[in-house]
């Protein structure tokens, strides 16, 4: 059976249990490109994200004699809580390996699910050898994340709702991992509309795709630093490897900042929580070069998935309003005199800055007997705001070291 056979299939077997999730248009985006954008919506999935397309596909294909003995798969969160609600949905047993410094409300979500989770290792790799083993002594089905047909062809049904709901698109951009979304999507719309441009996106810390297709197999990062797990995969899936080679969809990579400023870009304009990989598509449309892009007629980015740890949804948005120039942090050094805070701060009050914390140090050994270190955390209104700030306290006489 070809992709294209198998992802119909995949849909008329989703059809009654994954939601068909909505298409919202980004005015923002579309001012920033040129184009009509629209966000494809797989943040509000069944458990937050696309991975029960596959997940579902893949276990519901399996054959009785496999199903009463289980399924088992390895995952930091998003294929977790996919294999987890697809198998129970099943009647299936399954476990699940996640790495010791998992998520917890992904950790919670998937066992809410009904899995059985074991914590194993530091990385996902680890939890991968973990389960391997596990399918090896009990005969469980090994449900890998990415590569194989069954994940592919369901992964693929996305493509099928984007030419549902936006006809003449001519763009779609896809965060990538493993690879078995944008194999998926690039394999759909390569047989039913080959005109469109497909743009995988991958966190630059984490980018084994374009060493690999310039390898033309496979190749293992040797490191990866990402705050975007849920595409910090170190080696590409063979399977969709080879689709994806056949499709030859450009790929482009986005750094942290980027990340961080597009899930931000989300939460404010479009009202959408995501998380860093779910964001990387509208990533690429803030960071990257529009003429690398090379954008055709109405965009969809596909927004993959919203499951993102309280804590770190905090310092992303931190992290965001740093990088769009909201936040100032910043030392000064002043005379330790009566007054010279007061007039520090009226200074500021006359930039508009709104002043978020003021903390003292007399103790650093670079200080002057007569010096105090004022460590200040300052709200802006953008980078101009920023750029006009520090200028103004530069020209008022003050020596500021920005903090990064």
């Amino acid at each position: 059976m070809d992709l294209i056979a198998r992802i119909d299939a995949a849909a008329n077997l989703l059809a009654p249990v994954i939601r068909r999730t909505p298409m919202v248009a980004s005015r923002v985006m579309a001012e920033r490109t040129g184009h009509e954008v629209w966000l494809k919506c797989e943040n509000l999935q069944r458990t937050g994200s696309f991975k029960p397309r596959g997940a579902y596909n893949r276990i519901a294909n399996l054959p009785e004699s496999e199903r009463r003995l289980g399924v088992v798969a390895a995952s930091a969160g998003n294929h977790a809580q996919g294999v987890a609600w697809a198998a129970t949905s099943l009647g299936i047993e399954s476990t699940v390996f996640m790495p010791v410094g998992a998520a917890l409300p992904k950790l919670v979500a998937t066992k809410a699910y009904g899995a059985t989770v074991y914590q194993v290792g530091d990385t996902i790799d680890e939890s991968l050898m973990a389960a391997r083993e596990f399918a090896e002594q009990t005969g469980a089905t090994l449900v890998h994340p990415f590569d194989h047909p069954d994940i592919v062809a369901g992964q693929g049904t996305v493509a099928l709702e984007i030419l549902e709901q936006l006809p003449d698109v001519g763009t779609v951009i896809v965060p990538t991992g493993g690879g078995g979304l944008l194999a998926g999507v690039a394999g759909a719309l390569r047989q039913l509309a080959p005109q469109v441009r497909v743009i995988g996106v991958q966190a630059s810390g984490a980018a084994a795709w374009p060493g690999s297709l310039e390898a033309g197999k496979p190749i293992r990062l040797a490191q990866m630093v990402t705050m975007a797990d849920g595409i910090a995969v170190g080696q590409p899936g063979e399977v969709p490897f080879g689709h994806i080679v056949e499709c030859a969809p450009a790929m482009v990579t986005v750094d942290e900042d980027a990340l961080s400023r597009a899930l931000l870009l989300c939460m404010e304009r479009a009202k959408l929580i995501v998380e860093p990989a779910g964001a990387a598509a509208v990533a690429a449309l803030m960071a990257c070069d529009l003429d690398e892009l090379e954008l055709r007629g109405p965009v969809c980015a596909i927004l993959s998935g919203g499951n993102i740890d309280p804590l770190l949804l905090t310092r992303v948005i931190g992290h965001g309003l740093s990088a769009a120039g909201r936040y100032l942090a910043a030392r000064v050094t002043i005379s330790d005199r009566p007054g010279s805070l007061g007039g520090l701060l009226a200074e500021l009050g006359r930039t508009g800055a709104s002043v978020l914390d003021v903390v003292h140090s007399r103790t650093d050994t670079w200080l002057a007997i007569d010096e105090v270190e004022v460590l200040l955390t300052l709200e802006t209104r953008g980078p101009a705001h920023r750029d006009e700030v520090l200028t103004a306290l530069a020209d008022a006489g003050y020596t500021l070291r920005v903090q990064d």
